[in-house]
């Protein structure tokens, strides 16, 4: 559903968001090796706003020289 990683100066960051079941969505924030965000929702309305806001933060990184490490 989305899934981004970027990299910058030996640093990854990896933003992801999937149907974990029938029921409801992962939301996880990897930067290197931690975990940084890691949320499972049932409401479609959460994951909008998740989603929005990866988005956002990838735009953001991407203008400071982050680049697709995909």
């Amino acid at each position: 559903m989305f899934d981004m990683r970027l990299r910058h100066a030996g640093h990854i960051r990896h933003y992801s968001i999937t149907s974990s079941d029938e029921n409801g969505w992962e939301v996880r924030l990897q930067e290197d090796q931690t975990l940084r965000r890691h949320d499972h929702y049932r409401d479609w309305h959460r994951v909008e706003r998740a989603m929005v806001q990866f988005e956002f933060e990838v735009h953001q990184l991407k203008a400071l020289g982050w680049q697709d490490a995909n």
